[in-house]
Formats: structure tokens, C-alpha cells, sequence
């Protein structure tokens, strides 16, 4: 879940004008707030309220019924919606709230893909429990891999599996490839050779120092997922 806080999310949200203005207006002035914007969070809001630089991925209006706007919204995490719907209302000089929102995605999960129902999990555990069919429950329960793949991505050798295991931080002999997009302090996830999850940890390099650095600390793990003895540990020869 911690993976996911700081994941991108999308919304779909009602947004209600004070006033009735022309379509080509409404769809000018949202498109204007997409890229960095500035935001002060709203008075009812868990964060202290100082201006802070959010990112919109894309605004799109997608049905005007008189002063309701539906739209849909990809952000950085952290943009409040209601405060965005308040700034389109006040750039329009005419005023708007939002009127009711839905979150459609966050990080890798959407409503397409990934939903099920409560009943859906019950049903499934009991075809599993009762029929020895595992096909449902492996639907509704996804594999932990998928909740960290919006993260970038380390890939270590089997020998270095054992180590991260108990705790110990991932260093450069250990790496055998990485992704592009790693950036210092920065969360990132430290996988086998065969894509499994083993722990999550904060970069220590980015992709430019790892390349050329012949030792020193990769990621500092903080989370352990695998339990130590899936990957045997390698004895030293003396």
C-alpha cells in the first residue's frame, strides 16, 4: 500500500459551475492546468497548507450537461481535485465546486482491470477451499509483483537473493541490471532474475552512478518480502 501512496492516480469527477459558460471555454481553461501547477491544500485537508507543485497528467472534459462538468483527470499524488475544480471555477471568473469524484486508478491498479467485489473474493475462496479450484481466487488476488510495477527496477544475482533476505542493503556486485529511470532517493524495487519481488528499498545511485561504480551501496532496503531460504545461500569456499 505504501508503494501506491506516491503512485499517479486518475479520477472521474463532477464538477459544478456557478455559472453557465460556452464548452470551447470550459475545454480552453482545463487544458491551460495541465503540466506543473501550483496548489495550496484545501482547509479541510490531513497536510499543512503551503503552496506545493503538482503535476496534471491530462484533463479531459468528456460530457457538459448545463453547469455539470464530468471529466476525467490523471494527477500526480498529492493534487487535490477539489481544490482543482475550484481554481478551473475561479480562472473561468465565474466559480465552481466539485460536485462528486470517483477514483478510477492509482499506480497500476484501474477499475477496468483489476476490480472485484467482496462477494467475488468469497466466491472465490470457497471454489478453492471447497472445489480445489484456485482459477478465481488467483484473479481476485493478485500476484504482490503487480503493485510494484509502476517502480523502477533493480535485478540481482541468485548468490545475492539469500543476503537481501535478512535485511542486508543491495550493493554493486550484486546487480546484474537495472533500469533507465532510477533516481536517487527514490523508491525502487529489487527483483530476481525470474521477476520475483524481494524487497523494496530508497535508491542510493541513479542509473548514470550505477553504471560506472565499481562498488558502494545500490538501495537501502527498508521492506523484506521474501522469506530467507527460498534462494539457497552460497558458501564461500575457503
Amino acid at each position: 500500500m505504501q508503494t501506491l501512496l506516491k503512485a499517479g492516480k486518475e479520477y472521474i469527477g463532477i464538477m459544478h459551475l456557478h455559472k453557465k459558460i460556452n464548452e470551447k471555454t470550459i475545454k480552453k481553461v482545463c487544458k491551460e492546468f495541465v503540466g506543473k501547477i501550483k496548489q495550496i491544500p484545501p482547509i479541510k485537508s490531513a497536510v499543512k497548507r503551503v503552496e506545493r507543485e503538482r503535476e496534471i497528467y491530462y484533463f479531459k472534459i468528456v460530457e457538459i450537461d448545463e453547469k455539470d462538468v464530468l471529466f476525467r483527470v490523471g494527477a500526480e499524488a498529492g493534487t487535490y481535485v477539489r481544490k482543482l475544480c475550484f481554481d478551473v471555477g475561479k480562472r473561468l471568473g465565474i466559480g465552481a465546486h466539485m460536485a462528486e469524484l470517483r477514483r478510477t486508478k492509482a499506480g497500476p491498479f484501474n477499475e477496468q482491470t483489476n476490480l472485484v467485489t467482496l462477494q467475488d473474493l468469497a466466491d472465490a475462496y470457497w471454489f478453492w477451499k471447497n472445489k480445489e479450484n484456485e482459477k478465481f481466487i488467483r484473479y481476485c488476488i493478485r500476484p504482490i509483483e503487480v503493485a510494484v510495477s509502476h517502480l523502477p527496477r533493480i535485478w540481482v544475482m541468485d548468490s545475492a537473493v539469500n543476503s537481501l533476505c535478512h535485511g542486508a542493503d543491495l550493493k554493486i556486485p550484486g546487480v546484474v541490471k537495472f533500469e533507465s529511470g532510477i533516481v536517487k532517493e527514490e523508491l525502487t524495487a529489487v527483483m530476481t532474475l525470474k521477476n520475483e519481488l524481494i524487497a523494496i528499498g530508497t535508491a542510493q545511485m541513479n542509473s548514470e552512478d550505477i553504471t560506472k561504480q565499481d562498488k558502494g551501496v545500490v538501495v537501502r532496503v527498508h521492506k523484506v518480502f521474501m522469506k530467507p531460504g527460498v534462494y539457497p545461500k552460497i558458501e564461500v569456499k575457503k
